[in-house]
């Protein structure tokens, strides 16, 4: 999964924050009525305890002021534990592994753990309870991002925080060659070649070329050529249209990216990008703030967003749900823990989070002007754009997605350095095929 949210943060590698118990009347309805009250007052999960674990990350910064109005609300305790993205996974595989029924609710990366936590039965399908509240309004979510909380036709999670890829520009530097920003694929190499000036430190183009981290990003490429990784459980890295994306993409990092672009992931390619060496940078919109930060980017009034360009199958950018939540299938607590999921994405909350910064999956949120605040307004268009489609996965759709990130990033590197593309792609084909297939048998 991107990593594109992960923030330095100056607390404990695991930090637990308790959110205060609010008296109430008691009353033990499991089905509170609207705005999470029951009949005469009574707080619908007077004495329950909710154990929500979150990565360290801004939606969870977002969400933990917010608490105090879901336990009034509900009587509910919620307990907050927080932890680093890679921390996060081993303690939540730990947890399940032993049938622990705690976390009751927990943040995941549905791209990344998904399919692994669906396939071992530690995430609560949530398809019932979506229906239940009209108020809720489970279709306002964008059909992508819900996509790629979907396992097996089952859905394992909610959208919290979604991620388009998308072009980022020197606006001074198109301006100043006459080029318009560009549309097509085609057009953006034309454009890199033309602004490439190594002599002067000016490259035309910066993207992760690390093996792993690239993946994910060369994606767009793919969808936008007609090509995917796989199609029922056929790898497909092989096909004319993925060897024209693959090639594309290695090409503009061998010949118009900065020395070193082989060992660059998302920090150092938006690094050198914020330096001010480079014209063109493709990576999630969830980054934008580390090229327009004054602090952080030498050329953050000249920065622009554009849609991602089109390939001979228009323009297909992933629009993918990066963090979601999800129910604990071992919860004590499940009716509690749906009311705190479906408060935590109602449109209000949302909205509230959304300001902050935080993407989310509503469509409604986006079409209020409210709903915007928390971003450049250059690059609100771009995110209501890219998110009316595109694609609801950035890598092989598979358990052991690791191994399946090494084996098609390894197309890419092998083409930048001077290896046939054709013979990468066919090798990397078995690799991934022998991955899917070990899946099953799993």
């Amino acid at each position: 999964m991107n990593n594109t949210w992960k923030r330095v943060m100056s607390v404990s590698m695991a930090s637990v924050v308790t959110a205060g118990l609010l008296a109430g009347c008691g009353g033990g309805a499991q089905k509170p009525a609207e705005g999470g009250q029951g009949q005469a007052g009574a707080k619908p999960f007077q004495g329950k305890k909710l154990t929500l674990v979150t990565a360290n990350h801004p939606w969870g910064e977002a969400i933990k002021p917010l608490l105090p109005k879901f336990e009034e609300q509900t009587g509910m305790k919620v307990e907050l534990q927080s932890f680093f993205e890679d921390q996060l996974t081993q303690k939540l595989t730990v947890q399940f592994t032993t049938g622990a029924t705690t976390p009751d609710v927990f943040m995941y990366r549905p791209l990344q753990e998904g399919k692994l936590f669906f396939k071992n039965g530690w995430v609560q399908p949530l398809d019932e309870y979506v229906g239940k509240d009209a108020n809720y309004d489970f279709n306002d979510f964008s059909k992508s991002a819900v996509g790629s909380t979907t396992v097996d036709k089952k859905l394992t999670g909610i959208p919290v925080i979604t991620e388009q890829e998308i072009l980022y520009y020197r606006k001074d530097l198109l301006q100043k060659a006459g080029i318009a920003v560009p549309k097509t694929l085609d057009e953006l190499v034309a454009a890199v070649k033309k602004l490439h000036d190594p002599k002067n430190e000016m490259y035309g183009f910066v993207a992760r070329g690390q093996r792993s981290p690239l993946v994910t990003q060369v994606s767009s490429f793919l969808y936008s050529e007609g090509a995917d990784f796989m199609k029922d459980d056929k790898a497909t890295v092989n096909t004319p249209e993925a060897l024209k994306a693959f090639g594309t993409y290695a090409t503009l990092l061998k010949d118009y990216g900065p020395p070193g672009v082989m060992n660059m992931s998302w920090p150092q390619a938006i690094g050198i990008f914020a330096q001010g060496k480079v014209a063109f940078y493709t990576d999630a919109n969830s980054i934008y703030n580390n090229a327009t930060d004054k602090e952080k980017s030498v050329v953050a009034d000249k920065v622009g967003f554009a849609v991602f360009p089109g390939g001979a199958a228009g323009s297909k950018p992933y629009n993918i749900t990066s963090w979601g939540l999800a129910m604990n299938s071992k919860s004590a607590n499940k009716d509690a823990a749906w009311e705190f999921i479906k408060w935590a994405t109602s449109k209000e909350v949302v909205l509230q989070t959304q300001q902050k910064g935080n993407p989310g999956a509503r469509m409604s949120v986006w079409d209020k002007p409210e709903g915007t605040t928390g971003f450049p307004a250059e690059l609100v268009p771009v995110i209501k754009e890219s998110s009316k489609g595109g694609v609801d996965h950035d890598r092989p759709t598979v358990i052991s997605v690791g191994e399946a990130r090494d084996a098609v990033g390894a197309i890419v590197l092998k083409a930048i350095s001077g290896e046939d593309i054709k013979a990468a792609a066919e090798q990397a084909n078995k690799e991934l095929q022998t991955i899917i297939d070990k899946d099953k048998t799993k």
